[in-house]
């Protein structure tokens, strides 16, 4: 089964607070069936399977660009064997 790891931000950021935007986001790919999540002030990172990943990335899409992101930076990566 092939396996990736997405790695995104979402923009405009805000030192002071959590926007809504990324707190939609990170909520998304909380509750979303991953293996791995790791939330951090300036990136976030998922693993899981191929089709949790990219259902995942469809939705924090959407979800954060409704909250008010103006961008959304993402990259997925394929993962190799014994990777994640």
């Amino acid at each position: 089964m092939r396996r990736l790891r997405v790695e995104f931000t979402t923009e405009p950021f805000d030192l002071d607070e959590a926007p809504r935007h990324a707190v939609v986001a990170r909520e998304v790919v909380q509750s979303a069936a991953l293996d791995a999540v790791d939330v951090g002030p300036f990136g976030n990172t998922a693993e899981g399977s191929a089709d949790q990943v990219l259902d995942a990335v469809a939705a924090l899409l959407r979800s954060s660009l409704e909250a008010g992101a103006t961008r959304v930076s993402l990259q997925v990566n394929v993962l190799g064997e014994g990777e994640g």
